[in-house]
């Protein structure tokens, strides 16, 4: 049985790979650019455009996790089920979840996905993490450097995952058959603010540090230099909503029956390492 990782170079793709790698499962990491992944010895690696799937990196393929690209999904979905693939897991998001997703670019890039897998006839499971815990690297420099740390709606709420909680599940949908047909959202164990998210950081690497609130004009201007202005304003909205607290919590201690790691867990073991 062959597992397909696609997003191996991501935080959640590559502890997938590496946890599968690390238990004898046979596997092979698709890529556009194949040539940059860094894979452990063993591992296959393959060039992967979902738009022309025919390249083979689905040949012998039974399960495959996959990142959410809509561009050439349906393509994609019809390759998977000419080569026999038993099993997708989707890494989506929790943005799916809103009323107006597919107003939102953010929401409507994962939720076309989804859609086209669920009209397949291969069995998906789907995995909508709420925020993930290491988007606080964003904070690191400004905390390092005395601050102030310029954040727009320090109050929202969120319940930011650990990323090694959703490899936990995606490797248990992976190698078994209970978590078949099932959505599932996955978030940290408790409500925590931005505020007291930057706190934590700052208290774990002994730094005083201040919080500026930026005003949205502000944050738009900041962000865009960054990312989309369509995914800044999704995001904005986002945190205007959260502030009226607290985040809800459905963390993976409820699939895994481990207790889900905190925001201080994550802390402790990602700070050091910066990744």
């Amino acid at each position: 049985m062959t597992i397909l990782i696609t997003g191996a170079r991501g935080t959640v793709g590559g502890g997938v790979l590496r946890r599968l790698h690390a238990t004898g499962h046979r596997l092979r990491a698709a890529s556009r650019e194949p040539d940059r992944l860094a894979v452990p010895e063993g591992v296959e690696t393959a060039l992967l455009d979902l738009a022309k799937p025919e390249s083979g990196a689905l040949d012998g393929v039974s399960r495959v996790f996959l990142y959410a690209e809509p561009e050439g999904i349906d393509e994609f979905v019809r390759a998977a089920e000419a080569a026999g693939v038993e099993r997708i897991v989707l890494l989506s998001s929790s943005a799916v979840l809103s009323p107006t997703a597919m107003d939102s670019p953010l929401g409507r890039h994962h939720l076309l996905v989804e859609r086209a897998l669920l009209r397949s006839g291969i069995p998906v499971t789907i995995l909508r993490p709420d925020a993930f815990a290491g988007n606080a690297f964003g904070w690191l420099p400004a905390i390092r450097a005395g601050g102030p740390v310029e954040q727009a709606y320090p109050e929202a709420a969120v319940a930011p995952i650990h990323e090694d909680d959703i490899v936990d599940v995606a490797v248990l949908a992976l190698t078994g058959d209970r978590l078949a047909d099932q959505t599932l959202t996955l978030t940290g164990p408790r409500s925590i603010s931005l505020r007291e998210q930057i706190h934590v950081i700052a208290h774990r690497l002994g730094c005083e540090v201040r919080v500026r609130e930026l005003t949205r004009a502000e944050a738009e201007e900041k962000m865009a230099r960054s990312m989309p202005a369509e995914f800044v304003t999704s995001l904005l909205d986002f945190w205007a909503v959260a502030v009226a607290g607290p985040a809800t919590v459905s963390d993976a201690e409820r699939v895994t029956g481990k207790p889900a790691r905190t925001f201080e867990q994550w802390a402790d073991e990602r700070l050091e390492t910066g990744r």
